[in-house]
């Protein structure tokens, strides 16, 4: 994980500012989650016996993780970081097999881009989410969870 990604060393002062709205809606749990988890799983190293509630936050941390990794040179529009960043902080990824979550990511895009495309259109023009994109997106990633679990 690079340090732009670490919210403990990364050097950014300007992040925040040069992000859209719906950047900056879902950045913010997610980099909650992410301290949490790095600090659980600090913490679990010395410890054996874990709560179910920090078992799920340390799995939940392990594939919020894994969504942020990218190839090099294969960029990401901002509306599909949005969106895969979304599905991970509201539990979408949590019963997906952490060596599934790239494979998760891909068909969510090519699903939402085949069934959905207005949204990530109106996503693009409006730069926030809104109660309307919000429930679009929920609508999205219920239907799609349903197609991934039984493939």
């Amino acid at each position: 994980i690079r340090p732009g990604m670490n919210v403990g060393i990364s050097v950014s002062r300007v992040g925040g500012n040069a992000q859209i709205k719906a950047m900056r809606q879902v950045a913010g749990p997610l980099r909650l989650e992410l301290a949490q988890y790095r600090a659980l799983a600090a913490f679990a190293q010395f410890g054996s016996e874990l709560d179910k509630a920090t078992q799920a936050q340390l799995a939940r941390g392990e594939r919020l993780t894994e969504v942020m990794k990218q190839d090099q040179f294969v960029p990401l529009s901002v509306e599909k970081q949005v969106l895969i960043i979304f599905a991970g902080t509201n539990g979408y990824l949590d019963p997906v097999a952490v060596a599934d979550c790239c494979r998760y990511e891909n068909e969510l895009f090519g699903f939402v881009d085949t069934n959905y495309g207005n949204l990530m259109k109106e996503l693009r023009e409006k730069k926030q989410i809104d109660d309307g994109i919000r429930g679009q997106i929920t609508r999205a990633l219920d239907e799609f969870k349903e197609r991934f679990s039984a493939s």
